[in-house]
């Protein structure tokens, strides 16, 4: 098992009806790929553009 540092975060659209959440290593990548229409297909097609929550922890487990 291998263990890297990660962020869960929280995307939504701009009335807060639809929510999509996430595991990343590199937070700021992440949702510039979302803003460029580079991410997740969900997160496009719901126009999730706001973080509205996001943690950082130390140890995420990639199971490999």
């Amino acid at each position: 098992m291998l263990y890297k540092q990660g962020h869960v975060y929280i995307m939504t659209n701009q009335y807060r009806t639809t929510f999509y959440i996430g595991v990343t290593c590199s937070l700021d990548s992440r949702i510039w790929q979302y803003i460029n229409n580079e991410g997740s297909a969900f997160v496009n097609k719901y126009k999730l553009y706001d973080s509205v929550y996001y943690e950082y922890f130390w140890s995420v487990c990639w199971i490999t």
